[in-house]
């Protein structure tokens, strides 16, 4: 095979595009690299039509370690699984770009499979492996109204001037920085997907953004159409007019009154009735064999999508009969279930979903494997839309892509105001239950989120709202729909979706079905949703204002302390001696980061309380001339040992427990009895010599006067004294 590779410089790095080395047998493949970052994506189609009523096209995202030099750390299997959650984010961003410009006649199983086969650690796969997938279909002969190109964008802020400015293609490390993680893809002219996360950043900044992606993105396209020019094959044609689209002018012309009466019956039900199955076997009895009644069952409801969309353009009307920027009746409750952490229900219309929130304890963090490495999560979301939620049986099992995409949706417009952990230790996980759909859960289950998270006493910044807005177009004119149903967005061509707080923006998912957003769209829908996102935390506001005080009486406490990184080693103990005596009894756990970051966690706060006074003695520098309230621990002919501190004791002598002479320190203290005491002196050893005189009656007695000279001989142990030896006082 000849190597064919095209080359560009992208954001100061050069991104090559390579056909001719791998995978020939494919409809076509493309290798590309960017950096040390290298994917092959292939694409793949069917040699004949499906019998599918809609387009079969599939989009795998494959992560490989070996691509990071890394063997998967479990100790049984080392082949690499299920695909992660971010492999199948992936996966979406890259399917949502595509997918809008196939003809909606090609009825082919289309698969694109993008394999991560190089990381650099500076350079992310994702948007390399969009690129390519573009230049693959590209250059295939499947039938598509492309190129269009992606970018990731980031925002650095500069505090001085409170002006920032835009990077493309941010490294990992400009990433941990950046205000933002945004991927725009489109083509020279339109968006066609968007996908982010923000730091509740304002609509103008949003937009520009996507302004700089797509001049960005042009670079890019015309690299494709030259790797085109050179390697590209002629296209498969597509008739225009489908055998459905004969069938629709049929069904219309045929059948207008009836289909108009059957309309009319469904749109006065939300999740519909019966009428239009009813019709489709009317229709398909007098049609004979030429048509399925599954295949007038399909035109009906594509008709009656139609009149929902030519409502909307030509007479403003919505289909349940709201203003285009309305939004549904709004219900909420919190604190619903007795015995979680936080609870809330937030219910939109016919649209419901019940949050749950859970904390944790630090170690309970999820650990990430992948080819760039492993890092900790100690904020998730879980998202669940059961089959009953839109009254149909259905599968259940492991959560479906859907699923795991609108949970990480979800859990990025949170992100930006759960608190650190150093200002809230716990581990933080929510699960959406969606009781019931008709348009935008994801949404729904984002307010349901803000409302458990502050009914759990976790101190967000803000609360956090989001909506969906729809669009409605054809070629002279749009219409946006604030607060979409699922028939308008099944009817329409754009779900918008757009989260964030009082402040500005944190979180933004964008699905189409056209061949793209003009930016009047996507700067209109913007402020849209702003306006309809503060009528909701006005609402959220309304319930709950602010988070609980404190946590549930059912959830672990947290402590946090800091120790010094020397002084570890004396809280863990000679092979873990010391941390396991303090776990052991408490009952508390307590782990030790390597920062001397120390967290303490369990049910009981007093247990807590007690770990907390145990690790902060192990490290407190006693003083000579301290004071402690200490507890008679051992007794000993020349005097007794008191622990001052968790771990920590020190001596008295029996010269020191009175001002006159005591022959038996048994008949001045006794096990377990709680004495005061000052630290009299800490000895070149770093014993701690202790006195139970105050005031006049220790200047009465000098320390050169107490030189009785006791025995000291096993002082071993946990005062730190070794065992034998004599000293004088």
């Amino acid at each position: 095979m000849k190597i064919v590779s095209k080359s560009a410089s992208i954001a100061g790095k050069t991104l090559t595009l390579e056909v001719g080395r791998f995978a020939e047998q494919a409809s076509a493949a493309v290798l590309a690299k960017y950096g040390d970052t290298m994917v092959l994506a292939t694409v793949t189609a069917s040699s004949k039509e499906t019998a599918l009523d809609y387009f079969p096209l599939s989009v795998e995202y494959v992560e490989r370690l070996y691509a990071g030099g890394r063997i998967k750390g479990s100790r049984w299997v080392k082949r690499e699984g299920r695909p992660t959650d971010d492999a199948v984010l992936a996966g979406r961003v890259i399917d949502r770009s595509i997918r809008p410009l196939f003809p909606k006649s090609y009825k082919h199983d289309v698969q694109v499979i993008i394999t991560v086969l190089s990381v650099d650690g500076e350079n992310d796969p994702d948007v390399l492996g969009l690129v390519a997938t573009s230049a693959a279909i590209a250059i295939s002969p499947i039938p598509w109204n492309g190129p269009i190109a992606g970018v990731r964008v980031g925002y650095i802020k500069d505090a001085a001037s409170d002006k920032g400015a835009y990077l493309i293609n941010p490294t990992i490390l400009e990433q941990e920085t950046s205000e933002f993680d945004f991927v725009v893809s489109s083509s020279k002219t339109k968006v066609v997907m968007l996908e982010g996360g923000f730091c509740e950043t304002p609509e103008g900044i949003v937009a520009g953004a996507v302004l700089e992606a797509k001049k960005v993105n042009g670079e890019l396209i015309d690299l494709i159409n030259d790797l085109v020019k050179a390697v590209g094959k002629p296209k498969v044609t597509v008739a225009e007019v489908s055998e459905a689209d004969e069938l629709k002018k049929k069904i219309e012309k045929e059948y207008k009154k009836e289909m108009e009466a059957a309309f009319a019956k469904k749109a006065e039900k939300e999740f519909g009735g019966t009428e239009v199955a009813e019709l489709a076997k009317v229709i398909s009895e007098s049609y004979g064999t030429d048509y399925s009644v599954k295949d007038i069952e399909g035109a009906l409801d594509s008709l009656f999508k139609k009149q929902v969309k030519d409502n909307v353009l030509l007479h403003g009307k919505r289909f349940d009969g709201r203003k285009i920027d309305e939004v549904r009746p709004i219900e909420i409750e919190v604190g619903i279930l007795s015995r979680t952490h936080g609870s809330a229900m937030f219910k939109r219309g016919q649209t419901q979903a019940l949050t749950v929130a859970t904390l944790g304890t630090p170690s309970l963090e999820q650990l990430i494997e992948s080819p760039m490495g492993e890092e900790s999560k100690r904020y998730i979301h879980h998202y669940s839309m059961p089959p009953y939620s839109v009254g149909e049986t259905g599968r259940v099992g492991t959560p479906s892509r859907r699923e795991i995409g609108h949970g990480a949706l979800a859990e990025r417009a949170l992100m930006a105001v759960i608190p650190s952990e150093t200002e809230f230790p716990y581990t933080i996980r929510l699960v959406s239950e969606i009781m019931s759909s008709n348009g935008s859960t994801s949404m729904a289950s984002t307010c349901g989120s803000t409302l458990a998270l502050m009914d759990a006493g976790v101190p967000i910044k803000e609360p956090v709202a989001g909506i969906s807005v729809g669009l409605m177009a054809d070629k002279n004119k749009f219409v946006l729909l604030t607060d979409i149903l699922g028939i308008e967005d099944f009817s329409g061509d754009m779900d918008f979706k757009v989260a964030g707080t009082k402040n500005g923006i944190t979180a933004i998912q964008l699905d189409i079905k056209i061949d793209g957003l003009t930016d009047e769209i996507v700067e209109t829908t913007l402020e849209r949703a702003r306006v309809a996102r503060m009528i909701i935390l006005e609402k959220i506001t309304a319930v709950i204002a602010t988070p609980r005080k404190s946590v549930s009486q059912y959830a672990p406490k947290v402590r946090v302390i800091k120790i010094p990184t020397e002084r570890i080693g004396e809280v863990i103990g000679p092979g873990g001696k010391v941390i396991r005596n303090i776990i052991a009894t408490t009952g508390a756990t307590v782990d030790v980061n390597d920062d001397g970051s120390v967290f303490i966690s369990g049910t009981d706060a007093d247990n807590v309380q007690k770990a907390v006074e145990w690790v902060e003695g192990l490290t407190h520098d006693v003083e000579v001339n301290e004071e402690f309230e200490g507890e008679v621990k051992r007794i000993l002919p020349f005097g007794a040992f008191v622990e001052i501190l968790p771990g920590k004791e020190g001596m008295v002598h029996v010269s020191q427990m009175t001002t006159g002479f005591v022959d038996d320190p048994n008949k001045v203290v006794s096990l377990g009895q709680k004495v005061k005491v000052r630290v009299m002196e800490i000895d070149d050893m770093h014993r701690i010599n202790l006195s139970m005189l105050f005031g006049e009656d220790a200047k009465a007695k000098p320390a050169e006067s107490r030189s009785g000279g006791g025995d000291r001989g096993g002082r071993g142990g946990r005062g730190g004294y070794g065992g034998g030896g004599r000293r004088r006082f």
